[in-house]
C-alpha cells in the first residue's frame, strides 16, 4: 500500500513555521541578545527528541536529499556513533535514578551533555537547515520548558531579567496531536505509533515502511467466522489523509499578550509571553500573566 503523507506535512510545515515566526518575533524584540548565525552550531549538540510526525518528515526529506551513496552514508555513520552515545547516557541516567537521584537533577545533568547531531557536516552546518526539527527553529531564544524560561547559554539573555519567552510545550503538544491524527488514518496494527518520541539519529536510520507502520494487509484485515453461518465481511477501508487530516484549529488559550487573534505569534503563545529566566541558583521563573 502506498501511502500519502503529503496533507500531514503540509499542516506539520504550517506549525514549523509559527516556530519561523515566533523566533522572529523575539529576534525583532530582542535583537541584541539573540545570537545565532550562520556557523554557530550549540544547539546541533542538544539532545531532544521528535514526535512521529517530525521523524516521518525528516526521514522523508533526507531520502530524497541524500540518495543511496557515500555523502548518505556519512549522515548514517554519524547517527550510528550518536545512538551509541546516548545509549551511554541512558544507562547512566538509569543508574543514577537506582541510586537514588531525583528525576529533576538526572535531566538537568542530561541538559548539560553533549552529542553531536548527525546531520552536522563537517563546516558546523546542518545539512538539512530548510527542514530542521521545530525544536532547532527555537533555539537561541527564551523558552518555557516545565514551567520555567530556559535559553542558550551562548545568548546576551541575562538570568534573573524578564524577556519575550516562546511557550515550545505548546507547539509540541499540537505536534503530538498531529502525530496521532496520522496514525489514526492508518489501517496500522500499531495505533500507539502516534505516542512514539525518537531521536533525530533514529528518524534517519529508519525505514517507515508498511512493515514498520504495522500496515494491515488484505489477508489481516479479512475475518473468517468460526460459526456455522458465516456472514459476508467488509473489508475496513481507510479514509484518506486529506479527508482526515483537517486544518488545525487556532488555540483558544488566549491572554493580553497583545498577538492578533489566530496569527502564527498568538498560536504559539498561548497567553503571557513574559518570563524571567532563572539566576544561577536555578531558582524558577516568575511567571507575568
Amino acid at each position: 500500500m502506498q501511502l500519502d503523507f503529503s496533507p500531514a506535512f503540509a499542516r506539520y510545515e504550517a506549525i514549523a513555521a509559527e516556530a519561523d515566526a515566533a523566533f522572529a518575533k523575539v529576534s525583532e524584540m530582542c535583537p541584541d541578545f539573540v545570537s545565532c548565525g550562520a556557523g554557530c552550531s550549540d544547539c546541533c549538540h542538544a539532545l531532544f527528541d521528535l514526535t512521529f510526525i517530525e521523524a516521518l518528515y525528516l526521514n522523508h526529506q533526507f531520502n530524497k536529499a541524500f540518495p543511496s551513496g557515500p555523502a548518505r552514508d556519512a549522515v548514517i555513520e554519524r547517527a550510528n556513533k550518536a545512538d551509541r552515545d546516548a545509549a551511554k547516557l541512558k544507562r547512566k541516567a538509569f543508574r543514577a535514578g537506582e541510586e537514588g537521584v531525583s528525576t529533576r537533577d538526572i535531566l538537568e545533568s542530561m541538559s548539560r551533555e553533549r552529542i553531536r547531531c548527525p546531520l552536522l557536516g563537517d563546516d558546523e552546518r546542518c545539512v538539512l537547515y530548510p527542514f530542521r526539527p521545530v525544536t532547532c527553529r527555537l533555539y537561541g531564544v527564551p523558552l518555557e520548558i516545565s514551567g520555567e524560561a530556559r535559553t542558550c547559554g551562548n545568548t546576551g539573555f541575562a538570568p534573573g531579567e524578564r524577556y519575550p519567552t516562546v511557550k515550545i510545550e505548546k507547539l509540541q503538544d499540537r505536534l503530538v496531536a498531529l502525530s496521532q491524527e496520522v496514525v489514526s488514518a492508518l489501517p496500522t496494527r500499531l495505533p500507539l505509533l502516534g505516542e512514539m518520541l525518537v531521536p533525530v539519529s533514529f528518524a534517519l536510520a529508519t525505514d517507515f515502511d508498511n512493515d514498520y507502520l504495522g500496515i494491515l494487509t488484505e489477508d489481516d484485515m479479512v475475518q473468517i467466522p468460526e460459526g456455522p453461518a458465516p456472514q459476508p465481511q467488509r473489508q475496513p477501508q481507510m479514509q484518506p489523509l486529506q479527508a482526515t487530516l483537517g486544518a488545525s484549529a487556532p488555540s483558544s488559550d488566549c491572554g493580553s499578550c497583545g498577538q492578533t487573534a489566530g496569527s502564527s505569534a498568538c498560536a504559539s503563545c498561548g497567553g503571557s509571553t513574559s518570563w524571567v529566566l532563572p539566576g544561577p541558583d536555578g531558582a524558577p521563573s516568575d511567571k507575568e500573566d
